[in-house]
């Protein structure tokens, strides 16, 4: 990395890092209406809570290790963990009326829908993280699902914070789908944003576990490539089935989890037919002369007046927490 990209990372690090960090509004909710029923809640109600908002569950972790670090010398890798040693009550103190994304953006309406997208995007891949670690008898599913929540907490952040170069990412992107991310992010902000997220789980002192199963450079570790394949279904499938990518993601996941074709496609509840269907409506022009899987391209303009079958891939159905934050908006 060249000093001038350094001069670049090291400015939005410290941006970040000082900034804070804004949650779901439909997760403000439901932490308001647990601490109105304190003495029926428990650390596993808080747990789920958490698991639910990929800025939130990085709060905790981020405030659990400074915890730790006075009190611990052992790490602290998931979140049920770190609920446990706060304690609820600590716990709603530590996060009383926290910033909503909603909030932040609310002059913002296309990036506010950029960033729920990529939270979605996240919440699938780290349900897909914690299906396979524990089809593969993983110790711990919940590290590996967490990893795969906080693999893209950086491109959550851009969409927060400089939403403007976010949009132009995405529109260039989807403009031209030969392009890669990491290229395109280079171009934009001066380094890719896998530097960004490394460093930020650095400067928030983030357990060297998660670290390493966020870092794609250890994807010969069957655990890294359990998050990296989550990760990258997630991402290759958000728009539809038709990425050019899919296939190879399949096959990887094969692998990975040692079944056949047709047992993963159950796990995923699709049929070959979809995905058949899907690859031939891509190659296929549409009459409006509009390639059909770029129509089916989620429009962050597009009017939300019901749920957005859009944003989800057939077999899957919207997360509750994200349609109320979409259908809620100002």
């Amino acid at each position: 990395m060249s000093s001038s990209q350094q001069s670049y990372l090291e400015g939005w690090l410290k941006f970040f890092s000082e900034a804070e960090l804004p949650i779901l509004r439909q997760t403000a909710r439901q932490l308001a209406t647990a601490r109105a029923d304190l003495e029926q809640v428990n650390g596993r109600d808080i747990t789920r809570i958490v698991l639910h908002d990929p800025l939130l569950a990085l709060r905790v972790l981020a405030f659990i290790q400074e915890f730790r670090s006075r009190h611990l010398h052992r790490e602290i890798t998931n979140v049920a963990h770190a609920v446990m040693m706060l304690g609820v009550e600590p716990f709603f103190r530590k996060f009383d009326q926290p910033l909503t994304l909603e909030e932040k953006l609310s002059d913002k309406p296309a990036a506010l829908l950029g960033v729920l997208q990529v939270i979605m995007r996240t919440q699938r891949a780290s349900r897909y993280a914690y299906e396979w670690a524990f089809a593969r008898y993983d110790l711990n599913v919940e590290e590996v699902a967490l990893a795969a929540l906080l693999h893209d907490t950086a491109e959550i952040l851009l969409w927060c914070f400089a939403p403007e170069q976010a949009m132009d990412i995405q529109g260039q992107l989807r403009a031209d789908k030969s392009l890669r991310s990491a290229h395109v992010q280079q171009q934009v902000l001066g380094f890719p944003l896998t530097d960004l997220q490394l460093a930020l789980c650095h400067a928030w002192h983030l357990p060297d576990l998660l670290v390493t199963l966020m870092d794609d450079a250890n994807a010969h570790l069957p655990r890294v490539q359990n998050v990296k394949l989550a990760v990258d279904l997630a991402r290759h499938s958000i728009d539809g089935w038709s990425d050019a990518a899919i296939p190879d993601d399949l096959a990887a996941i094969q692998r990975l989890l040692n079944i056949d074709y047709p047992t993963l496609l159950d796990r995923l509840q699709l049929t070959s037919e979809m995905l058949q269907t899907r690859r031939a409506a891509a190659e296929t022009p549409s009459q409006t002369g509009v390639d059909p899987a770029a129509e089916t391209v989620f429009d962050p303009m597009t009017s939300l007046d019901s749920d957005e079958t859009l944003l989800v891939p057939a077999g899957e159905s919207l997360d509750e927490d994200l349609v109320g934050a979409l259908l809620d908006m100002p």
